[in-house]
């Protein structure tokens, strides 16, 4: 639709409103603090996140650590327990050279019976008279049976009978049977040899035959 201006006026022009001064400079400032804001975070992020990769590389290093910490007390554990069982050896040894009152059979009995089996060691052996009662520990329950049949075998050890014999509870890393039995010790009974009186017979008869033999 086209307007015609009938009354010959000059239309008058838009006026352009200014943006002051002071207000344009508010505005840099607002967006400068925004960037120097951002660039503040950013440089804490990154300085966070540094020292995160610097305290996670310091627990991997003390959980190694404390990995081989862990290896070496288990070594010290089955050196502490081989050193037990060593000691109490010496120790039955120690109590038998103390009692053995005509008793030099008995400590090489039981030295012999204990070194034939295999994973067994006594901690103590009590003897009252001819008796003994012998406390030990085996890894096994084979290995208590097969002990008695090395005692009974020596010939030295008579009427072996068993107590008791149960699995160690306290031992959680291996396998122990405690148990305890009892014997009678006595020196092996050699049977004297009949056979001489035999052939004794002929021989008391050889000079009378050699007298005939003489005569004719």
């Amino acid at each position: 639709m086209i307007r015609i201006n009938l009354l010959g006026r000059v239309r008058p022009k838009a006026t352009r409103t200014s943006v002051p001064l002071e207000a344009t400079l508010q505005y840099v400032l607002l967006a400068i603090a925004v960037v120097v804001s951002g660039g503040a975070l950013y440089g804490h992020y990154l300085l966070l996140d540094r020292e995160n990769t610097k305290i996670l590389a310091h627990i991997q290093k003390q959980m190694g650590e404390k990995a081989r910490l862990e290896q070496l007390k288990q070594q010290v554990d089955n050196f502490e327990k081989q050193r037990a069982v060593l000691q109490q050896r010496i120790s039955v040894i120690e109590e038998l050279q103390r009692n053995r009152t005509g008793g030099q059979e008995l400590f090489e009995a039981i030295a012999n019976t204990v070194s034939r089996t295999d994973t067994l060691w006594l901690t103590s052996v009590e003897r009252k008279g001819d008796g003994l009662t012998i406390n030990g520990s085996a890894g096994s329950i084979n290995a208590v049976a097969n002990y008695i049949t090395q005692l009974k075998r020596s010939g030295y050890f008579q009427t072996v009978e068993i107590l008791e014999s149960h699995q160690d509870e306290s031992s959680k890393t291996i396998e122990v049977f405690i148990f305890s039995l009892t014997a009678q010790f006595g020196l092996p009974q050699t049977a004297a040899a009949p056979a001489a009186t035999g052939n004794a017979a002929p021989a008391a008869n050889a000079p009378p035959a050699d007298r005939k033999a003489g005569k004719t």
